[in-house]
């Protein structure tokens, strides 16, 4: 079905890292309808606490690095691999460390503008090492910036709301967090 490759690049927004991707072959088949899909979000803090957030060049959210598992990856697979495809920054697999799952459908479905709609069930990591110079992809990312958790940048997609309330609860408790 042509129509989903086509949907993906009107608005002017081509996103050359979806196109051949996993999601991108099942939206061939079945269109802009639902889509549940596991993937991974990464909330980097560098030494002054402060997390690195992201300007999506579609809707002008801002959020952190995330994105869908690909066929023969996993969570952790996912979280490198998108976080350098976004923001250009490398980070190790074993510095990586999962601090809760988002998956509630009222916080985490999302509808993109070209209208391909999915429920996404994410794994949430933390890092606070990685190599690398920011150089965001201006396919996917307006614009980076380094914020404090609690005073994050607007317009804030909810679902990155709630991944720093989760991130705070995993601090204070130790315990994994899972909404």
């Amino acid at each position: 079905m042509i129509a989903a490759a086509t949907a993906a690049t009107r608005k002017g927004t081509t996103q050359v890292g979806y196109i051949g991707s996993y999601v991108w072959q099942l939206r061939q088949s079945v269109g802009s309808r639902l889509l549940l899909v596991p993937g991974a979000q990464v909330l980097l803090t560098d030494p002054d606490g402060r997390v690195l957030f992201q300007q999506r060049a579609d809707n002008g959210l801002w959020e952190i690095p995330a994105g869908a598992c690909e066929e023969g990856g996993d969570f952790a697979d996912a979280a490198v691999r998108e976080l350098k495809e976004e923001t250009g920054l490398l980070v190790r697999r074993e510095d990586l460390v999962p601090f809760g799952s988002l998956s509630d459908p009222e916080l985490h479905t999302l509808t993109y503008p070209h209208g391909d709609v999915m429920h996404c069930f994410a794994l949430l990591f933390a890092a606070t090492t990685w190599s690398g110079e920011l150089s965001p992809s201006p396919d996917e990312v307006s614009r980076t910036a380094w914020h404090h958790p609690d005073q994050p940048p607007a317009p804030l997609y909810r679902a990155t709301a709630a991944v720093l309330e989760m991130h705070r609860a995993f601090l204070d408790t130790g315990r994994f967090q899972a909404r």
